[in-house]
């Protein structure tokens, strides 16, 4: 059975471990204060669910989810995440991440800073443009007329395939959004940030979208 590890049990993380264990996956949480903290989280998950250390979720995770605040995304554990397929869901909030250069002249994205110091690694953007109860409410099976669609950007084409398969079975459709210096088009402030939208909408809103 593939295991979900989880770096950061915020709103999203547990939503995603929620829709994860649902779908008969084990998995794996973490955050910064420590596997105890997490005992109330795990209990509701249930028996496919379990916490342990940053570097514990990132070791144990066949694929792991990284989502915490920018600002910490120094301390994502490097070695135990070589090779293998990293989904990131952070967004860039000045107000609470504090001011970075690269993102405030474009010249970088969010997603391409985890993959740099991420360099075994291969990170796919996704899930970052949903909040966590829309997660759980808005999952339909494959086929439903309208089905929300998830953006999906990366630089690795096989990894994006795992992804897009994961985000199949938890209840969405997806749209590919391109490398991850085109992640962000489905950041804070674009057409797509927020609403519920189909593949087709999806497509016209990461199109839309335009750069500060």
């Amino acid at each position: 059975m593939t295991t979900i590890g989880l770096i950061g049990a915020g709103n999203i993380g547990q939503a995603v471990a929620r829709l994860a264990v649902d779908h008969g996956y084990d998995v794996v949480l973490s955050n910064s204060r420590g596997p105890e903290t997490l005992a109330d989280v795990v209990s509701r998950l249930g028996e496919h669910a379990d916490a342990d250390t940053a570097e514990g979720a990132a070791r144990r995770g066949h694929l792991v989810v990284v989502t915490i605040p920018l600002k910490a995304y120094r301390d994502v554990p490097v070695e135990p995440l070589a090779g293998k397929v990293v989904i990131d869901t952070n967004n860039y909030y000045p107000q609470r991440d504090g001011q970075i250069a690269s993102l405030d002249d474009g010249s970088t994205t969010s997603a391409s800073l985890l993959q740099e110091h991420l360099p075994s690694s291969r990170v796919v953007k996704t899930f970052n443009h949903i909040t966590s109860a829309h997660l759980i409410e808005h999952a339909q099976p494959a086929g439903t007329s309208g089905r929300r669609a998830l953006a999906v950007a990366g630089d690795d084409d096989a990894a994006k395939a795992t992804v897009t398969a994961l985000i199949d079975e938890l209840g969405f459709d997806d749209v590919d959004a391109g490398p991850l210096s085109e992640s962000w088009r489905i950041e804070p402030g674009t057409p797509g940030y927020g609403p519920r939208l189909d593949a087709s909408g999806m497509r016209e809103a990461l199109a839309a979208a335009t750069r500060g």
